[in-house]
């Protein structure tokens, strides 16, 4: 069956797209909750009609969204939780609180569009947000333990600045004990 969808529908397709779906998912479920409709000859020209006169306020909704990915390239969440002496966390990471960590820092993005692995130990990982269908952005995350000190990536690179600097000075001087 041939349907016309009206709303992003996870899985399947974007809005305005014209997909092949089983009979019964069409009927039962995907035209009586109003996502789709039927791809007669009739709809089809109606279609092509609106993404016409659409073309211009999606490269505006596309431009939008690339401006959000491009502000959400410099982000890297830190996220605590609950974890036991092994390492792996009670539950799981998921987009819901990726979501939340993402608003507490000004972004206002559906925990729907963010794709994330299952996240069950303490470590580094990327989570994909799907702002468009053309357009995504990874944000890396790292999960720690709750109560856990933050190690900050900054100091580290300032205390092995001065280790650097000690090696050539002993160097330097070893030649000249020779």
């Amino acid at each position: 069956m041939e349907i016309i969808l009206k709303e992003d529908v996870i899985g399947l397709g974007y809005k305005n797209d014209i997909v092949n779906v089983k009979s019964g998912y069409g009927r039962n479920y995907l035209i009586p909750t109003g996502k789709a409709v039927i791809a007669s000859e009739s709809a089809k020209k109606v279609l092509a009609e609106t993404l016409r006169q659409q073309a211009v306020k999606l490269a505006k909704i596309k431009a939008e969204a690339q401006a959000v990915a491009d502000k959400l390239a410099g982000v890297a969440l830190t996220i605590a939780t609950k974890v036991s002496n092994s390492g792996s966390i009670y539950g799981s990471v998921n987009s819901l609180q990726i979501a939340d960590e993402l608003a507490k820092l000004g972004f206002d993005i559906d925990r729907k569009k963010i794709v994330v692995k299952d996240v069950k130990t303490v470590g580094d990982y990327v989570a994909v947000v799907k702002l468009h269908k053309e357009v995504s952005a990874e944000v890396p995350f790292t999960v720690i333990a709750e109560g856990a000190p933050v190690v900050e990536a900054a100091p580290a690179a300032e205390e092995a600045a001065p280790a650097a600097e000690e090696a050539p000075a002993a160097e330097a001087e070893a030649p000249a004990a020779e």
